[in-house]
């Protein structure tokens, strides 16, 4: 009999409805914050793959910083030393171009024409000390400009001056100096040796 009463009373199916459905509105809750849960876990792994490629990314940064640091001041230190080697360089280049202008300057103006007879020896004197005054200095120039190279720089200019005739001291042995020196002197022995034969005739006399 009370089964009967239980299974025909309405009060009793109704607990048993809401008992349903509290239990399907828990399940519904769980779900829901599952997939809240999830979205946040989502949202979480996200923001840990951004802050892992931002770590990376600092890391090559300072790296790449250090890098660049250690070779840029490398390199100034190169580059200091190279612009005073080359500020010398260019000092004494510039040294060498006056020098050699000068030299040039004199040898030009030198004109045998214009000798006084009672001065051909002291001005012969004075060109050939000129020439030997050129030719030590471009010899020691030339192994000045030539150092840096491993190479005779001069040489093309040399060997240009050679193949179109051009004066070159180092070419002439003994013998031409003798014949360029007797003709240098050969009008001051005439002067000296039409001088003895006068003094000779007044004499005679």
């Amino acid at each position: 009999m009370p089964e009967r009463l239980r299974a025909t009373d309405p009060l009793l199916n109704l607990e048993e409805d809401e008992s349903v459905e509290h239990l399907d509105d828990q399940v519904q809750k769980a779900q829901e914050q599952l997939i809240q849960l999830k979205r946040q876990q989502e949202q979480i792994e996200k923001q840990k793959r951004e802050l892992e490629e931002l770590s990376r990314r600092q890391e090559q940064f300072q790296q790449g910083k250090s890098e660049m640091i250690e070779h840029f001041t490398r390199a100034l230190v190169v580059l200091e030393r190279e612009v005073y080697d080359a500020q010398k360089r260019v000092e004494q280049l510039r040294s060498i171009n006056e020098s050699f202008t000068l030299h040039l300057g004199t040898l030009e103006s030198i004109n045998p024409k214009s000798w006084e007879n009672s001065d051909i020896n002291k001005e012969l004197n004075r060109a050939l000390s000129a020439v030997d005054d050129a030719r030590t200095e471009y010899t020691r120039s030339r192994a000045v400009i030539s150092a840096e190279t491993n190479e005779d720089v001069l040489a093309a200019t040399s060997a240009s001056a050679e193949g179109t005739g051009l004066y070159d001291a180092s070419t002439h042995d003994f013998s031409y100096w003798f014949k360029s020196g007797v003709a240098f002197t050969l009008p001051l022995m005439i002067i000296g040796i039409g001088i003895i034969i006068t003094l000779c005739l007044l004499f005679a006399k």
